[in-house]
């Protein structure tokens, strides 16, 4: 099946001020043409790193200190040092948007290696010349298909592991599991992929974590399998501070099927609707609750930004 692949929870709207955005590489702010990396870096040649994605809303970083205990949390847990504390971070996300005109609507990736290795072998040690850190930023708004179409998932086969094979919750540069999964659901005709667990209860998708609303109760994994997600945990934390009945449970397929609605947590998109499952129809294409946590989430982020 042949199919444009260009709708996913990722899709936004082109704005050709992207062409000629500025990239911050280890404290350099060059043009995206003349940003580089050296292919001795273990970021390129192992995925060796950590990163985070954040949005710009109105001059403020939205849970800035959030993603920032997650990316400090996943470097420690691999030993890598960052080389500065959050604040540094800070600053150095402050001078980018800066020398880009950012103000708004920005979405940025934080990238940080182990650095440039000595010799192009595995072992951690021979980056010795301290991480590299790259901070790119983009003009983005969601493509408003994300919300009036959704998302098609197809159920792959390939799986979130074990914790001790590669734990979901390190945002680690190694995706290669996650981008099976999303050609293993491209080849079925989908948009991306929804993702199992060891024990075959439904957890995540490729790319963001994963709700159902039942019967007025929003449902999601247990959480031991997929990414910590910061937009995950705000859903859940919103849900309980509204009396929306909210579960971290374990759930399989045939509750997803018969779901009244789904969607997906993320910081690019926010809720994303999902509008099938396995070519199933998710609901009646009426989506209420999946409407209020948006509403809940807009009100969340005006808050954030006006603190």
């Amino acid at each position: 099946m042949t199919q444009d692949t260009s709708h996913s929870t990722h899709t936004a709207t082109d704005d050709a001020r992207n062409r000629e955005i500025k990239i911050y590489v280890n404290g350099d702010i060059v043009h995206r043409d003349e940003a580089k990396v050296s292919v001795y870096d273990s970021g390129f040649m192992l995925g060796d790193g950590m990163w985070e994605g954040m949005r710009l809303y109105d001059g403020t970083w939205t849970f800035f200190d959030e993603h920032m205990d997650r990316f400090f949390s996943s470097c420690k847990a691999v030993s890598i040092d960052v080389g500065m504390d959050k604040a540094g971070i800070a600053e150095a996300m402050r001078k980018t948007a800066e020398a880009n005109g950012m103000t708004t609507d920005v979405h940025c990736r934080l990238m940080l290696t182990r650095g440039v290795k000595t010799k192009p072998f595995q072992h951690p040690g021979l980056s010795q010349s301290g991480p590299t850190l790259v901070i790119i930023m983009e003009h983005s708004k969601p493509a408003p298909a994300l919300l009036s179409k959704g998302i098609r998932l197809a159920t792959v086969p390939q799986v979130r592991g074990l914790p001790m094979a590669q734990d979901a919750k390190y945002n680690s540069h190694s995706k290669l599991n996650c981008i099976i999964a999303c050609l293993q659901a491209e080849q079925a005709g989908a948009d991306e992929a929804l993702m199992l667990d060891p024990l075959g209860f439904v957890n995540t998708t490729n790319a963001c974590n994963f709700f159902i609303v039942r019967r007025g109760e929003v449902w999601t994994s247990t959480g031991d399998y997929c990414m910590n997600g910061v937009t995950r945990q705000k859903v859940i934390d919103l849900c309980r501070a509204n009396d929306i009945p909210v579960f971290e449970r374990n759930y399989s397929l045939y509750e997803a099927y018969g779901a009244d609605e789904a969607f997906l947590t993320g910081t690019f998109g926010a809720q994303t609707p999902v509008a099938e499952i396995d070519g199933k129809s998710i609901g009646i294409g009426e989506r209420p609750m999946t409407e209020r946590i948006r509403a809940l989430y807009k009100e969340l982020i005006k808050q954030e930004v006006s603190r």
